[in-house]
């Protein structure tokens, strides 16, 4: 019988097909616990180098994990990239705020990509301690930073591909309010 684990993958997902059109995507990482989200940024550019050849990556720093949400609002609601990819790391310590922060991260970036339609990939990730950073952040098995570029890639595949089988008939609803 097998045994499913729930939680964390063992392994990276295999590489999507080369996204050949060009495409911009918008990169939002945390500079704290800089070590890591330095990797993961560095491990997402590359990873996206070679999967979206033709792309444009622009890179936005802010201090923490809660700013993400709010600049990645700000970049849909101003020139929406084909892609948002969010990268930072929540450090657990001995109070309950890793959790809250990690969780309201985690609720905003779902709340905004379904509102404005566009794929935002979550790997604002939340770890107990430096040993499980670095596995994810830097390792090379579960590298959340080539997650995080290849999920974008398959995104943006996708939405092309759905743009082209079934075109909007309608202009996309504004997220301001008249």
């Amino acid at each position: 019988m097998a045994r499913h684990t729930h939680g964390m993958s063992s392994a990276l997902p295999p590489k999507p097909r080369m996204v050949g059109a060009k495409s911009r995507i918008c990169i939002i990482a945390s500079k704290y616990n800089e070590q890591f989200t330095d990797a993961m940024v560095e491990n997402a550019i590359a990873e996206l180098s070679e999967l979206v050849p033709q792309g444009r990556v622009d890179l936005i720093r802010v201090p923490g994990a809660f700013e993400i949400p709010v600049m990645v609002a700000a970049i849909l609601d101003r020139d929406p990239p084909a892609c948002v990819i969010a990268l930072g790391l929540i450090i657990r310590g001995m109070t309950p705020h890793a959790d809250l922060v990690a969780q309201s991260v985690t609720n905003s970036l779902q709340d905004l990509a379904v509102r404005s339609i566009r794929p935002v990939i979550h790997e604002v990730l939340l770890v107990d301690d430096e040993k499980q950073a670095y596995a994810r952040c830097i390792g090379a098995q579960l590298n959340r930073g080539k997650e995080a570029a290849r999920a974008a890639a398959s995104m943006i595949d996708i939405f092309q591909e759905l743009d082209r089988s079934m075109p909007r008939t309608a202009p996309p609803k504004s997220n301001r309010n008249a």
